[in-house]
């Protein structure tokens, strides 16, 4: 009586453990980089002091890169305030609505950086904010 009551059970819950299963890939497998899944997290931005001064302006150098297994394009960054008393090149960093289009929006490969300059008395606080991954 105890073995087909075990299996009973067990013909019961086995399909909800391959279901469960199955859907534990699935979605570790969409999260995955390589899967078309790549954030604005994956964006890392970086800036330094190069030590320059424009007037009484430090001048900061700003890396933005792709931190994911795919190409990024679009890559927009979030940066309240932002002023420069020195032109940016509008080709690698403008605005676009409530935020910052780099790079002309082109294709920034995986580890792959753009990089521009700005002065102003201060470093102002930059954050990505969108992007669209390129996994093809």
């Amino acid at each position: 009586m105890a073995l087909p009551m075990k299996l009973l059970l067990l013909s019961a819950f086995l399909p909800l453990l391959l279901l469960q299963g199955a859907a534990r890939s699935a979605s570790s497998a969409s999260a995955s980089p390589a899967a078309g899944k790549c954030a604005a997290s994956s964006v890392e931005v970086e800036q330094t002091n190069t030590g320059e001064k424009v007037g009484y302006d430090p001048v900061f150098e700003v890396t933005v890169r792709n931190r994911c297994a795919c190409a990024l394009r679009g890559v927009h960054l979030r940066s309240e305030g932002f002023a420069s008393s020195v032109a940016v090149d509008p080709r690698l960093f403008r605005r676009e609505g409530r935020d910052y289009l780099v790079g002309d929006g082109r294709r920034i490969e995986p580890s792959a950086a753009f990089r521009f300059r700005y002065a102003w008395d201060r470093a102002f606080r930059m954050t990505p904010a969108a992007v669209q991954d390129d996994c093809s």
